[in-house]
């Protein structure tokens, strides 16, 4: 799989916005230039147009036709391009006009506009309604009104333009050079910690579970959510084969023990010669720790079954069933060791039926591993309280309680745990093997619910047990 490099990617994009905002920056300063130019040079254009209506005259033997003063034209605004202009009368005539064609306002709607001629660009302006400026003397009979186009080049303008935006352009390339060196140099400081980070997971193995994030990574604070959940999975996984290993050692022993007593039994039969009896009760003997040795097994291949189906590992096809049907199978199931234990349980149910999606023998599975435990440890003569209900989450409740002699705080939390029993001898008279419990949270888990235990010694114990309902009912 091909590998990004995060710092690759962000100095791309450092460099590509850095790289846009230039190229704006340019198209900006050059556009603001040129419409600051121009109102610059439409001031120019009214001034100097306004500058040749004053050399026109009246002329002095009170005649009609009005005479521009040439003599008196001041010099053009670009050494080497002329301006133009052109003054007409009121009926038409042409007072005056530069030595060029006639000059047409080609955007009749506007007072300025552009135009070429020559190869050279020109802006001009056209002023309507000018009256002729006389203060000495006038004649009433002359034309009082005059037409004034005037332009000026746009070279020396153009060049303004063009020089501001190479400017501006090589202060944003300097910009940007030194942007992208900034943003080189943050990367590289920032990531550092990143990378320390990754150096110390790194460092973390089955030997050697302490995972120590350097300070400044936990410092921070986009950093500070990932060294968490490192630690955290660190933790988890160091928790998960530490109950592994001793799962390992725990099963070890639970097989040893049966395995040890069958073959000394075996080679007690064979050191001499028995009687048909004596035979008889070896081989009975063997056959009874076979069975606890098999009942081992299929307990452990029940528990890992469980969890495959917990973590997701096996696909199931599930139909709705109802829960308190497998409660009254697994009552019925474990009503023999209630009657020797002299214990009554008693069953209460909130609706008639609370529908599951799971497989009603793993349901039935986990009601009677509860049952037995609540039986076994309850005094004689007691009951065991079964209750069926719903918790108003769209969640079944089932509880298991007890009058018996409870769990201590220290042992609560350690009820689910593989191998684990309250009564720490391993001797077969105990019975179990500390699987029940953590098969049944296995199972639970495995449908979506949750299963917790609350307990207070010499009061009793309550399993509570939760599951999704199902809005499926039966026919």
């Amino acid at each position: 799989m091909k590998t990004r490099s995060i710092r690759r990617r962000l100095i791309w994009t450092v460099i590509v916005s850095q790289a846009a905002l230039a190229i704006g920056l340019v198209f900006t300063g050059v556009f603001y230039t040129r419409r600051q130019l121009l109102a610059t040079l439409d001031s120019h254009l009214q001034a100097r147009a306004m500058n040749i209506v004053a050399l026109v005259r009246y002329p002095e033997n009170n005649g009609k036709t009005l005479f521009f003063e040439k003599t008196l034209l001041p010099l053009g605004s670009d050494s080497q391009h002329a301006d133009l202009f052109e003054i007409r009368a009121d009926d038409g005539s042409i007072v005056a006009r530069s030595s060029n064609p006639p000059l047409v306002n080609t955007s009749a709607n506007h007072r300025f506009w552009e135009f070429s001629y020559d190869g050279v660009p020109y802006r001009a302006i056209h002023l309507r309604d000018v009256p002729v400026l006389d203060p000495e003397e006038g004649t009433p009979s002359a034309p009082s009104r005059l037409d004034v186009i005037y332009a000026c080049p746009l070279v020396q303008m153009h060049q303004q333009i063009w020089a501001a935006g190479v400017y501006i352009a090589l202060a944003s390339a300097l910009l940007l050079c030194a942007t992208v060196c900034l943003a080189l140099w943050g990367l590289r400081r920032n990531l550092a910690p990143l990378q320390q980070l990754a150096a110390c997971a790194a460092e973390v193995s089955a030997h050697k579970w302490e995972f120590q994030p350097p300070a400044e990574a936990g410092s921070v604070a986009e950093l500070a959510p990932l060294t968490e959940a490192m630690q955290t999975m660190v933790g988890r996984l160091r928790q998960s084969f530490m109950q592994e290993r001793e799962f390992l050692g725990n099963a070890a022993h639970e097989l040893k023990t049966p395995v040890a007593i069958l073959k000394s039994t075996i080679q007690s039969l064979l050191q001499k010669q028995r009687t048909p009896a004596e035979y008889q009760a070896g081989l009975a003997q063997s056959l009874e720790d076979l069975e606890r040795l098999e009942k081992l097994l299929r307990w452990m291949l029940r528990l890992a079954r469980a969890e495959q189906w917990a973590y997701g590992t096996l696909d199931r096809q599930l139909e709705a069933i109802d829960i308190n049907a497998t409660c009254q199978l697994a009552i019925e199931a474990i009503r023999g060791l209630a009657s020797a234990h002299n214990t009554t349980i008693r069953f209460h149910q909130n609706a008639a039926t609370v529908m599951s999606r799971a497989d009603p023998e793993d349901l039935e599975l986990i009601w009677v591993n509860l049952l037995e435990n609540a039986v076994r440890y309850s005094p004689d003569g007691s009951s065991v309280e079964l209750t069926v209900g719903a918790n108003g989450n769209n969640r079944a409740r089932v509880t298991v309680s007890d009058a018996g002699i409870g769990i201590s705080p220290e042992e609560l939390p350690l009820v689910f745990k593989r191998f684990h029993r309250a009564d720490p001898s391993r001797t077969r008279e105990t019975g179990g093997f500390g699987l029940g419990l953590a098969i049944a949270k296995a199972l639970v888990e495995a449908y979506g619910g949750s299963i917790s235990a609350e307990s207070k010694l010499g009061r009793g114990t309550r399993m509570i047990v939760e599951l999704p309902l199902s809005d499926k009912v039966p026919d």
